[in-house]
């Protein structure tokens, strides 16, 4: 455990609960628990806040992806396809990530951002209805390979290039490719979040770089955050999980053109 205030630790501790909150009913989590272990933890070396974030963050999406499969309509077999491309797509991107200037990445991100909020904005229909949930109606197969190359090779991909927004992007995309209601897709893409982030776990802990002590206090909390709100979710529907999409989308925006700002 670093040697921090408990001020600290409590304020960490209940970002670790709003993001796993977050994470549960949209996906971006991260948006609000990487920086808070920044911020928390000024000189601890990035490698262990990122490893620390992937060890608090697995418990929480890990809980509220058990807490949806009770009740939502997930084609588990599909969804672990779609992981495990992801899991590999990570990989090679964080592969690649040395040689990436990730102040070329934010603008474009920003860009397709708008372009996505513009999107649900005007399509209110968008993620409303399924047409290939697991509930009996077929989903075609170029679809499915579509979601296992392109959702979950290029979404993994990008998680390990940048990062920023995987949950969200995963959410959106699955809910286009594969004709998803708001809730299946979130639920879908806590499993293929769970893969990604196992991924990234062994190779932390694998080089030493996770403060395991400070990682199993926040993830109680996470694990907490991440439960309600995948019920809140599955209770309220996909209205709600559209109107907090969209409150993410915004705010990565805004995070994005921040740090875009100060580069």
């Amino acid at each position: 455990m670093p040697d921090i205030t408990l001020t600290t630790l409590i304020l960490l501790c209940l970002a670790a609960a709003a993001a796993g909150w977050i994470d549960a009913v949209v996906g971006g989590g991260g948006l609000l628990l990487l920086p808070a272990l920044l911020l928390g933890l000024p000189h601890v070396p990035a490698a262990h806040v990122l490893g620390t974030n992937k060890a608090v963050a697995i418990v929480g999406t890990s809980g509220a992806a058990v807490t949806f499969l009770r009740k939502a309509p997930v084609r588990v077999g599909l969804a672990m396809r779609i992981g495990l491309m992801a899991l590999a797509g990570s990989m090679t991107g964080a592969f690649f990530a040395a040689g990436i200037c990730s102040e070329v990445l934010r603008p474009v991100i920003m860009v397709v951002l708008l372009g996505v909020a513009a999107f649900v904005m005007l399509r209110p229909s968008f993620g409303t209805a399924a047409a290939g949930d697991g509930t009996g109606r077929p989903v075609a197969r170029a679809r499915i390979i579509m979601a296992i190359v392109l959702v979950g090779g290029g979404i993994g991909f990008y998680d390990g290039l940048f990062g920023p927004g995987t949950g969200t992007f995963l959410v959106l995309a699955l809910t286009a490719v594969l004709h998803l209601d708001l809730v299946t897709a979130s639920a879908t893409a806590k499993i293929v979040n769970v893969c990604t982030n196992a991924g990234a776990l062994a190779m932390f802990a694998y080089q030493g770089t996770v403060l395991w002590q400070l990682a199993a206090v926040m993830a109680v909390f996470n694990l907490a955050g991440g439960m309600v709100g995948a019920r809140m979710a599955l209770s309220r529907g996909s209205g709600f999980v559209r109107a907090v999409l969209l409150t993410v989308v915004f705010s990565l925006v805004a995070k994005l053109g921040f740090d875009q700002w100060n580069a």
